[in-house]
Formats: C-alpha cells, structure tokens, sequence
C-alpha cells in the first residue's frame, strides 16, 4: 500500500470524485479556492498494487513551530468498496506518512453515517458527528414533488401562483456581490460561521467555466429582490451554501420556490445529489424544518476521529 502526496492529475481527482457524489469539502477546486487564500491543503492518494483505494484531502492548521494536524472532512473518498480491516489498513497509511514537521496529528471526519464505524474501530472519537440533509434529485420531478411534506408542498404551490420570479445570478462577482454583503451581516447578526467570503469568488473563478462551479437563483417581487439562494457544484453533487431573504420573501415563501427551480435546474445539469447542509433542531429549527420537508434524508456523520 502506497500513499502519494502529490503527482495529481485534476481529471483523475475528478473522476473519482465525481463517481462518488464527493461531498465539497473532498473537490479539487474547494481545497485550490483555500490554497488562494493562503490555508495549507494537502491531498493523498492510496494505491495497492497499481489500483487506487482511496483518495482524500486535507486541510491543515499549523500551531507556529510546534506542529500542525491535518483534518479531511467528509473523506477520504473511497475508489471501491473496502472491507473494514482495509480501510482501517488506509487510514494507518495516511497517518503514518502525513507529510508535516513537529508534532502531527490527523484527523477525519467522514462521510460514513452514525453507527456504520466500518475502517475507523482502530481510531478514537473526539467529537461527534453534524448532521446534513441529503436529497436525491436523479429520481424524477414527479416524484421529488410527490415526497414533499405537504406542509412544504402547499407553501411551494402557494408560491408558485404569487407574483415573485426567479432568476439566474450571473456569475461576475458583481452580479452576486449584494448577496455575499447580506451573509456577511447576518452573519454577524446571528453570531453564524461559514466559510471565508471570499472563498466563494475564488470558488466561481476555479474553473475555465464558472457557471458549471455555481448557481445562484434569486426571487424578485416587481424591482425588488427578496430572497436569493447560492449552490456550489462539486463533480455530480451539490451543496446549499448561502441563502438570505427579506421579511417579503419570507412571508411569500420564496426560499421553496427557489430551491424547487433550483433543484429542476441541477437535474439538467446532471447532478444527482444534493447536501442541504447542516441542521442544528435547536439553535435554527425553522431552517432545520425547511430542509428536512423536502423529503430529503437526515444523515448524522460518525464524528471526528484522530
């Protein structure tokens, strides 16, 4: 078994990905959007015998001189289905040869659900595990409609006979800067976490066609914008990244119609998946509601484990 930790190809890295529905966190262009702004990532690929097990990226956080851990989340992306005593043997690998001076430590998150441990007995929890809405789009829109809530359901239809439309957000960076502006103050608001701002423009520019990296949809009301809704795509899945809405948008429901159309548009692009992102029942119910009445499939990871 041999671990390599650096000589990738994109398109390989891709290929793999992709056949998995990666989650974000495990794409090529999520680790270079934070290498841009100066976060270290490193990427392993394990091999045996001339086939690949596994690849997974890591995002490292260094304490000065003293040392760094390396942490893959929702990793490692697995090329084949492994017995448990293999993929415990993979994640021995990437610990012992985890290319970093001084004190080091690794650790994983992955995308292994509660209960299902598989590879990571040999491993010690140390934090447990989010939970995520996961929403499979490649079965038809008849039947994505039909799982609806019908709480969910009636306010989608509600929304539909209003007078709101939806657009598509260009992919300049001032075409969707009014909406990175509105997440930083809510943000701050609601003393919320997320990713670095500017980690989004360097996401949309990752790629030769921004507009395969991105969609952003937005409801207006005549002149007025009232709500808009940003999904990052990753290989053939995708994530609900950033989302606002006005106290109008709100009371029209607007946020079910834009994920629906939103949802109709990724099934033309091909992805299969899609994460709905993190729910927390108690600090956010009503977005924890809104995400779990799609009819989606609440998924609580393992945990952190070093």
């Amino acid at each position: 078994m041999i671990v390599h930790w650096d000589g990738h190809e994109l398109a390989q890295w891709d290929a793999h990905h992709q056949a998995s529905a990666g989650a974000l966190q495990q794409a090529w262009d999520y680790g270079t959007s934070l290498k841009l702004l100066g976060v270290p990532v490193l990427r392993a690929r394990v091999v045996d015998q001339g086939q690949q097990l596994a690849q997974a990226q890591f995002i490292v956080r260094k304490w000065g001189k003293l040392g760094a851990v390396a942490l893959c989340t929702r990793g490692p992306i697995w090329s084949k289905p492994l017995s448990s005593e293999a993929e415990a043997l993979v994640y021995k690998a990437l610990k012992k040869t985890l290319p970093l001076k001084g004190i080091r430590f690794m650790a994983v998150t992955p995308e292994v659900a509660e209960g299902q441990v598989h590879g990571l007995h040999p491993l010690r929890r140390v934090m447990s595990g989010m939970s995520t809405v996961m929403l499979d789009i490649g079965i038809t829109v008849p039947e994505l409609r039909a799982q609806l809530e019908s709480r969910w359901r009636s306010s989608l239809v509600s929304a539909e006979s209003s007078e709101m439309k939806v657009h598509r957000v260009g992919t300049n960076e001032g075409q969707y800067r009014w909406l990175l502006d509105n997440e930083k103050k809510q943000r701050l608001e609601k003393h919320l976490d997320g990713l670095p701002i500017p980690f989004f423009d360097m996401y949309v520019q990752s790629r030769k066609q921004p507009a395969k990296n991105i969609l952003t949809l937005r409801s207006d009301l005549g002149r007025d914008r009232i709500a808009a809704m940003m999904f990052l795509i990753h290989g053939e899945a995708a994530t609900y990244q950033v989302g606002w809405t006005s106290d109008q948008g709100r009371e029209l429901n607007a946020h079910h119609l834009i994920l629906w159309r939103a949802i109709e548009e990724l099934r033309e692009r091909g992805i299969r998946l899609l994460d709905l992102g993190g729910v927390n029942t108690i600090r956010s119910a009503g977005v924890a509601r809104f995400k779990m009445r799609t009819g989606g499939k609440v998924v609580t990871l393992a945990g952190t484990y070093i």
